[in-house]
């Protein structure tokens, strides 16, 4: 009995280990989903998984050929709900979204934590290593590749004061972006134009760039500028 505890413990020991390391991970960088949620989330897994492990505690005395379950339907089930967890850390704003990231190292965690509690601790080691060096070292390197940056850009003129849509597209290719989707539409009962449209850059430097550009412009009665995010 006592190694049977002691092997349970081990199980959930690794498991609060190896989800608490990504959730911390993710506090550091400020996700909603961080240190506490991560733990907690591969701490169910390993005990859902446990409950397949040790099946011969739920039926004392009944013959195994009466009752036969499968592990992996508990694996399963774990993964798909963990679904409804994932979604609840995506945000989206318009067109840009957040939290994708996060969703998808909660999604790994409950399989590390679905590992821990099968007892595979050399994969739960292999899991853990792969996803922290995935959210930490992948990372530095995205963030020094060349990527297409997309974000959000709102525009509002007086209507009696305002810049034309062929102006607007200088304005922003002067700046380094180019511009699509662009549509219009007047609002305060026609007294304002509004222009929405997505705008690119290769160079992270052009956001602040454009920023001081229409901050400089005294028709513009206000403008956001929106980021996609993780």
């Amino acid at each position: 009995m006592e190694t049977e505890w002691l092997k349970m413990f081990t199980h959930l020991l690794v498991a609060t280990m190896a989800g608490g390391l990504i959730g911390l991970e993710r506090s550091y960088h400020g996700r909603p989903a961080g240190f506490r949620t991560h733990t907690l989330v591969c701490v169910a897994s390993s005990l859902l998984m446990l409950i397949t492990m040790y099946q011969a505690r739920w039926f004392t005395g009944a013959s195994p050929d009466t009752v036969r379950i499968d592990p992996t339907r508990m694996a399963q089930g774990v993964m798909t709900g963990i679904g409804f967890l994932g979604a609840g850390v995506i945000v989206r704003e318009g067109l840009t979204v957040r939290g994708l990231t996060t969703a998808a190292s909660i999604w790994i965690t409950a399989a590390i934590g679905i590992l821990a509690g099968a007892g595979f601790y050399s994969a739960v080691l292999m899991g853990s290593v792969i996803t922290i060096g995935i959210l930490t070292v992948f990372r530095k390197v995205e963030n020094r590749m060349p990527l297409q940056i997309y974000a959000n850009n709102t525009i509002v003129f007086y209507r009696d004061n305002y810049l034309s849509e062929s102006e607007i597209r200088d304005l922003h290719l002067l700046n380094g972006f180019s511009v699509s989707n662009m549509s219009r539409r007047l609002m305060e009962k026609g007294e304002q134009l509004e222009y929405r449209m997505t705008v690119r850059t290769m160079d992270r430097g052009n956001i602040e760039k454009l920023s001081k550009t229409l901050l400089g412009l005294t028709s513009i009665v206000e403008f956001n500028i929106s980021m996609g995010g993780e």
